[in-house]
């Protein structure tokens, strides 16, 4: 098997200081929680941003500041942005963060239900924001919430707009969307294009034996506090120990763990 990409998502949209004290709001505090989270193994940063209330923003200027202060860390790790819904609506907001130019960006190629909210991604504006990432050699994580997604992003590759091969990250355990059963891990990989990399965000109580089930079959694993703020019941979690134990468990099955540098090759990559 190829070594294990481990993904730390530490920020995300939902988790606030009120739900936990853990999660990293400041752009110093993402670039603390990243760089910590790259000394323990992990490989990509899905980076999200927060305005000056702590709320989530779509705002380049935000993002600029968390990869110039990234960049002077000397740290090493794959910088992915987010271009996620709950933080924007508009093309302009969805797409500001891409004119700095990441290695990576999220691509959700569908719309789902999230709890409280619709998330609404209509067909011009994927095929907005795969435009610009093929114009700007940005390289899209495919976030599936169910398997029409998959078939979207095929559709996309056929048309020119996403190189392959394609990169998916399959979201599941969000109440709404799909369910974290290894069943639908299956399905999900026995979908998608064969030689595609893939990797699994699990949301809930099922983070660590979907996780295991994932990274036991080739896959590549996302972990962080904007997926998960327990550790376990009852006990708040920081990034750096969710990082950890997925290096711990990686290395009883034997899987190695991969470097930023092994990514980009096995991702196609160019820093």
């Amino acid at each position: 098997m190829d070594n294990l990409i481990i993904t730390i998502a530490p920020t995300g949209n939902v988790p606030t200081r009120e739900m936990t004290p853990h999660v990293p709001v400041t752009p110093e505090e993402i670039v603390r929680d990243i760089v910590d989270c790259y000394n323990a193994g992990a490989a990509v940063a899905h980076i999200h941003a927060r305005d000056e209330e702590q709320h989530p923003t779509p705002r380049a200027e935000v993002f600029a500041e968390i990869l110039e202060r990234l960049e002077a860390t000397g740290c090493p790790i794959i910088r992915q942005l987010s271009t996620g819904g709950r933080h924007g609506k508009t093309l302009e907001e969805r797409s500001q963060n891409l004119t700095l130019n990441p290695e990576m960006a999220s691509l959700s190629t569908g719309s789902t239900n999230f709890p409280n909210m619709a998330y609404v991604n209509a067909p011009d504006l994927i095929e907005y924001l795969a435009g610009m990432m093929k114009e700007r050699n940005i390289k899209p994580e495919i976030e599936v919430f169910d398997t029409a997604m998959i078939n979207n992003a095929v559709l996309l590759a056929q048309k020119g707009m996403i190189r392959e091969p394609l990169q998916f990250n399959f979201v599941m355990g969000i109440r709404g969307a799909l369910p974290a059963t290894p069943k639908n891990l299956f399905h999900l990989v026995e979908s998608i294009p064969a030689g595609s990399p893939w990797t699994v965000s699990v949301i809930g109580p099922q983070h660590v034996p979907l996780s295991t089930i994932a990274l036991a079959m080739g896959g590549h694993v996302r972990v962080g506090i904007e997926d998960n703020i327990y550790y376990a019941k009852g006990d708040l979690t920081t990034n750096v120990r969710l990082v950890e134990r997925i290096v711990r468990i990686a290395r009883e099955v034997g899987r190695e763990i991969a470097t930023p540098d092994e990514a980009r090759e096995m991702l196609g990559l160019k820093r």
